[in-house]
């Protein structure tokens, strides 16, 4: 008989106490795993779910959609009416993109959750138009807050907007005798007034001229004021509407750059030499004269020149795009409305007379009284936004809005026509009812701290510009009101009151006739002042 040696003993225990230990490791590695997994699901389940959305594709997420549905605004609010929600999660590839349309939510984004929305998504378009986000708006960090302090403390001061006064009025002036001079070739085109007053504005704050030929004189637009409003109002079309960077057509992009350049850019060279000379030399520097000189002219702790070349192209190009959209849309809608609803129209022309009178122009110093008034802007700024939504903000941290997850690196827009029309938010949203704005307040203003509609952005980067957009605003569609009695087109019962397909304007420019109600010195107060 065999006998196994205590060797080969020794070694079938430890054979056996090996397999015994294997066995029981592999026993507590499948337990905690299924512990694990067990802990995972209940996680899960606690975790937020993100906002409702259309089915997504591997990889491409929503883009295939995004391609397939133009404009995209319209397509994104057909899936919040489909879908009965206020916020939507769409994806673009691994960026998710939620879209807000109630109030509630959208306080929750820009209040609650400030802090986090700070940033903003990289982008072909506003990487061009910013000189490589040297701007204020489409800035991050440490270069925001330098050219949010720059603007907030120098270009929007009080000091300087009483100081521009004179150059606002005498715009608005030039924009009655412009009118007389023009009302009786039969109609007015308002879109294209109102956008030119907003350019001639902007142009003379910023670049102290109306024309970009300085001896044009007292005269209309001309062929460089034209292509100048062209390529604003294309420009703004592409980045106030959603689009992916990528897509943005580099042609369309180089011709506007192309037109900003040659019109801008010899300007600012020359000013910029106007003002190295005394630097250099330590002379005696003259006053500023507009905002160029302001970005010009500022030193920063060693008395070098604080601001780059790029920082002020990049400046003074985002300052004339904010400048001329709301405005001019706002007021073009505003009439439209006003002329189809004629006992709003006059309490508006009632309004004017009582506060101001016929013998003299409304001035800006009157905007406080004028109650009404800025209630029609306000109803208009609801119904009617140039853009349907508020330029993104991306999160820099997970976070819960609604008790939605938005993740990390989302991109959140506020829908402008969402808010501004939400029913539950507005009795009749549709409907033009100044009045609504007048209920309980005596002081109206044209911005909504509720964010039940936006008017010039809003957050912690919201738009800093509200007093000047605020006089500009009103000082359009005062003078315009006051100055003349505006009337159909002979043969027309009502205008149509339809958004363009692509946009939120309205699908034709508007053409009305005008007939001067005041006194005829009151129209010749600009051509005065050019002589």
């Amino acid at each position: 008989m065999f006998f196994p040696s205590s060797v080969n003993m020794r070694e079938q225990n430890n054979i056996i106490i090996i397999s015994i230990a294997m066995t029981i490791l592999l026993l507590v590695v499948f337990f905690c795993r299924m512990l694990g997994n067990m802990a995972g699901k209940n996680k899960r389940k606690k975790q937020p779910k993100l906002p409702p959305g259309p089915a997504t594709m591997p990889v491409l997420g929503n883009i295939h959609q995004i391609l397939m549905n133009k404009p995209v605004f319209r397509w994104i609010h057909r899936l919040l009416d489909e879908m009965d929600t206020e916020i939507l999660c769409l994806r673009l590839g691994s960026v998710h993109v939620i879209a807000i349309a109630s109030p509630e939510m959208a306080r929750e984004a820009l209040r609650r959750n400030d802090a986090v929305l700070t940033s903003r998504p990289v982008s072909f378009a506003w990487q061009a138009f910013s000189f490589g986000y040297k701007n204020t708006i489409g800035s991050t960090g440490d270069q925001w807050k330098k050219m949010r302090r720059m603007l907030t403390s120098e270009i929007l001061s009080s000091a300087m907007e009483r100081r521009m006064l004179g150059q606002r009025v005498e715009e608005a002036d030039h924009l009655v005798n412009y009118i007389y001079r023009n009302c009786n070739n039969g109609t007015v085109d308002i879109r294209h007034v109102t956008r030119h007053f907003c350019g001639n504005i902007i142009r003379k704050l910023v670049f102290g001229r109306r024309h970009f030929d300085s001896g044009a004189g007292n005269i209309g637009p001309g062929r460089d004021e034209e292509a100048h409003i062209d390529a604003l109002f294309t420009a703004l079309d592409y980045l106030g509407a959603f689009s992916i960077s990528d897509y943005f057509p580099s042609l369309v992009l180089s011709g506007l750059m192309s037109t900003f350049r040659r019109l801008h850019d010899p300007i600012i060279m020359e000013r910029m030499e106007e003002w190295r000379a005394p630097r250099r030399n330590g002379d005696k520097r003259r006053e500023v004269a507009d905002f160029l000189d302001v970005l010009i002219s500022l030193d920063d702790a060693q008395g070098k020149q604080l601001l780059s070349l790029d920082e002020v192209k990049a400046e003074t190009l985002e300052i004339i795009l904010n400048t001329v959209d709301n405005p001019s849309n706002a007021v073009e809608w505003a009439l439209a409305e006003m002329v189809n609803n004629p006992k709003v129209m006059k309490k508006a022309v009632d309004e004017l007379d009582m506060v101001v009178g016929k013998e003299r122009l409304v001035e800006e110093s009157d905007i406080h009284s004028l109650t009404y008034l800025k209630a029609c802007i306000r109803e208009a700024f609801r119904i009617h936004p140039y853009h349907p939504f508020n330029p993104s903000h991306v999160a820099i941290a997970d976070i819960t809005i609604a008790g939605f997850m938005i993740p990390k690196g989302s991109h959140i827009i506020l829908s402008r026509i969402g808010l501004g029309r939400n029913p539950r938010a507005w009795d009749n949203p549709l409907e033009f009812r100044p009045e609504r704005h007048l209920k309980n307040t005596n002081n109206v203003v044209l911005v909504e701290p509720e964010l039940r509609f936006i008017s010039f952005s809003a957050g912690r980067r919201g738009c800093p510009a509200v007093s000047l957009g605020t006089s500009i605003t009103m000082m359009l569609l005062a003078r315009l009101l006051q100055g003349f009695s505006w009337s159909i087109s002979p043969g027309a019962n009502r205008i149509e009151l339809q958004e363009s397909v692509t946009s939120l304007q309205l699908s034709k420019p508007l053409l009305m006739q005008a007939k001067p109600r005041l006194l005829l010195h009151l129209y010749e107060m600009d051509i005065a002042k050019q002589g």
